[in-house]
This record gives structure tokens, C-alpha cells and sequence, in this order.
């Protein structure tokens, strides 16, 4: 009866945390087309969308804290919890930091950048990796999560190659020198975004195995 009990805590906690992972999903896509669209309403919404994920941070502590004071998990449920509790912290910062880059854009004036094509893949490729994390969270997926871990390159890349633009940008006409550093910054936020989602990924591997990469 008390392993029911557990098991069925368990499940509920697996969906909150698909469905904080699907609201990190729309705020970083929701970041990325204000970018390519030059603000507007999207930028509206991301603090909307980053309280929802606030809320959800909070119920999944919640249920975590629950499972631990009442259930008595053994060694494997308790690595799955106490895995839950720290993808939550980064999945919160994933949220901030895509109201970090609303607040950015809003300050672009509505100029659409060359270089948003760029961006935007760089989030898709972000928004996957926090994808594919939760469902080895779920799944309880080794060879998932170290794929993610892996994918962390393919951000790190693109905004290597953003930068590299955004200096020539600099160099070529130094009173756009504010506006080139301003998507710097864009792009370095979405790279921090890629960076959490690995360190989901990172927790996930502990929550199967007890180690990290």
C-alpha cells in the first residue's frame, strides 16, 4: 500500500515536471520568435509564462518534499527525487533567462538582426535539449540524457559563430557597436539555456546511476 502510494507521488511528479518542461520549451521559442519578428507581443508574455514556471518549480518542491518526509524512499527513489529537485533549479533559470532576453529585445527598437536566423536555430537546438532531458528524466534513459550532455556542442557552436559575426559587425561599423553587444548578450543567454538543460541532463544520469558525468 505505501509503495502505491509512492509510485503514484512518482507519477505525478514525472508530470509536473513534463509540463514545466513544455513551459521552458514555449518561453525560449517564444523569446526567439520575438527576436525574428522585432518584439511585440511576444515579449509580453515571456514574464507571464516565467511566473507560470515559478508556480510549477514550487508544486514539484512540493510533491519532492512529500515523497521524502512521508514515504520513506529507498536509495534508487531517493536519487529520483532528489534528481527532480535539482532539474527544477535550472529549469527555473531557464525561465529567467528568457525574460533576461524579452527585456533585451525590447530594447533592439524593433530592428529584426541578420543574425536571428542564426539565433533562432541556436534555441531550437536549446528548447530540443530540454526536451529530450525530461524524457530521459522519465524514461529513466541513460543513452538519452548522455545524448543531450553531447548536444550541449552543437549550442556552443552556434554561438561561437554568432560571435564571430557580431565582432565583424563591430569592426565593420563601430556605431552599431551597442546593438552587436546587445545580441551578444542574447546569444550568450541562450547558450546559458543550452548549459542548464545539460546539467538536467547531468541529473538525470545521477537519478539512474548515483554518478555524474
Amino acid at each position: 500500500m505505501m509503495r502505491d502510494k509512492f509510485n503514484e507521488q512518482l507519477a505525478l511528479l514525472k508530470q509536473e515536471l513534463m509540463e514545466m518542461g513544455e513551459l521552458c520549451e514555449k518561453v525560449i521559442e517564444l523569446v526567439a520568435s520575438a527576436l525574428s519578428q522585432g518584439g511585440g507581443e511576444e515579449t509580453a508574455e515571456v514574464a507571464a509564462l516565467d511566473r507560470e514556471i515559478d508556480e510549477k518549480e514550487r508544486n514539484i518542491e512540493a510533491i519532492c518534499l512529500r515523497l521524502l518526509l512521508q514515504q520513506q524512499p529507498v536509495a534508487g527513489d531517493l536519487r529520483q527525487v532528489s534528481a527532480a529537485l535539482k532539474m527544477v533549479t535550472d529549469m527555473e533559470r531557464i525561465g529567467d533567462q528568457a525574460e533576461d532576453i524579452a527585456e533585451i529585445i525590447v530594447y533592439l527598437g524593433g530592428r529584426v538582426p541578420e543574425e536571428s536566423i542564426q539565433i533562432r536555430e541556436m534555441a531550437a537546438a536549446a528548447i530540443k535539449m530540454v526536451t529530450d532531458s525530461v524524457n530521459a528524466y522519465v524514461k529513466q534513459d541513460v543513452a538519452a540524457a548522455e545524448e543531450v550532455i553531447a548536444s550541449d556542442d552543437i549550442v556552443d557552436n552556434y554561438f561561437g559563430s554568432v560571435r564571430k559575426s557580431l565582432i565583424g559587425v563591430i569592426a565593420q561599423n563601430p556605431s552599431d557597436g551597442e546593438y552587436a553587444l546587445d545580441l551578444l548578450m542574447i546569444a550568450k543567454y541562450f547558450e546559458r539555456i543550452g548549459d542548464h538543460a545539460a546539467n538536467i541532463a547531468e541529473w538525470v544520469l545521477f537519478s539512474i546511476t548515483g554518478k555524474k558525468n
